[in-house]
C-alpha cells in the first residue's frame, strides 16, 4: 500500500494547497482575500477577514502537511474541520448528491481523511523518516474528533460575533460587486450597474410609484 498511500496523500493535499491558494491569492482563477472575505460574511463566519485567512492558511497548510506526510494526524483534522464547516454551513441543506450542490464530495474527502490517518502516511513520508509516525484507529478517531470540534467552535464563535457595526452600516457610495453580472447581488444590477439605494430603480422611478420627473410611474411599479 506504501504507492497507494503515497498517492492519496499527495492528491488530496495538493488539491487542499489548490484550494488554500485560491482563497488567500485568487489563485487558480480562486476568489482571493477579499471574495472569502465577502462569503464569510454571507455564512456569518465572523470576524469576515480573520475566519477568511483562517480558512485558506488552513486548507493550504493542511494540504501542505498531508502531501509531505508531516504530523499527518494535525493535518487530516485541519482539513476534517474546513469539510465540515462547509458541510454544516454550505452544502447540508442541499442534501447528499453533488448534483444538486450537496455534500458527498467533502464527506468522501473525510473519509479519504480518515482511512489515510488509520494506515499511516507510510514510509514515503516526513513522519516516517523522522520517526514520529502516529496511525491506528485512535489517532484517526482523534483527527476526526478534532476536525468536527474545531468546525463546531468555529461557527458557534461567529454566531456570537454577530454583525459588528461596520458590516451592518451601508457604504455611503454604491460599490461595485467583484462578481458583475451575478444574480442576486445586493449591490449591482445583473448587467454589472451600480444599483440605487435610495429606493428608486434603475429608471429613475421610485418605489412609492412616482418617477424622477415628477410624473406616475408605470403601472407595475411599486408592486413588487
Amino acid at each position: 500500500m506504501t504507492i497507494g498511500r503515497l498517492a492519496a496523500r499527495v492528491l488530496v493535499g495538493g488539491l487542499f494547497v489548490g484550494h488554500g491558494s485560491q482563497k488567500l491569492f485568487g489563485a487558480f482563477g480562486g476568489p482571493g482575500i477579499e471574495g472569502t472575505e465577502a462569503m464569510m460574511t454571507s455564512l456569518e463566519l465572523r470576524p469576515a477577514r480573520r475566519n477568511a485567512v483562517l480558512a485558506g492558511a488552513t486548507e493550504a497548510g493542511g494540504g501542505a502537511l498531508l502531501g509531505l506526510g508531516f504530523l499527518t494526524p494535525a493535518a487530516a483534522a485541519a482539513i476534517i474541520g474546513a469539510m465540515t464547516t462547509a458541510i454544516r454551513k454550505v452544502h447540508l441543506p442541499n442534501g447528499l448528491w453533488s448534483a444538486n450542490g450537496g455534500y458527498e464530495y467533502n464527506l468522501a474527502l473525510i473519509a479519504a481523511l480518515v482511512a489515510i490517518t488509520e494506515d499511516g502516511p507510510g514510509p514515503v513520508s516526513l513522519d516516517h523518516l523522522l520517526g514520529i509516525e502516529r496511525k491506528g484507529p485512535g489517532w484517526a478517531l482523534a483527527a476526526l474528533a478534532t476536525g468536527v470540534a474545531a468546525s463546531a467552535v468555529a461557527i458557534e464563535l461567529g454566531r456570537r460575533a454577530g454583525s459588528p457595526t461596520a458590516e451592518a452600516t451601508a457604504p455611503a457610495t454604491p460599490e461595485v460587486s467583484p462578481y458583475p453580472g451575478t444574480a442576486g447581488d445586493p449591490v449591482t444590477s445583473d448587467d454589472g450597474v451600480a444599483a440605487p439605494t435610495d429606493g428608486s430603480s434603475a429608471d429613475g422611478s421610485s418605489a412609492d410609484g412616482s418617477s424622477a420627473d415628477g410624473g406616475d410611474a408605470p403601472g407595475w411599479a411599486g408592486h413588487a
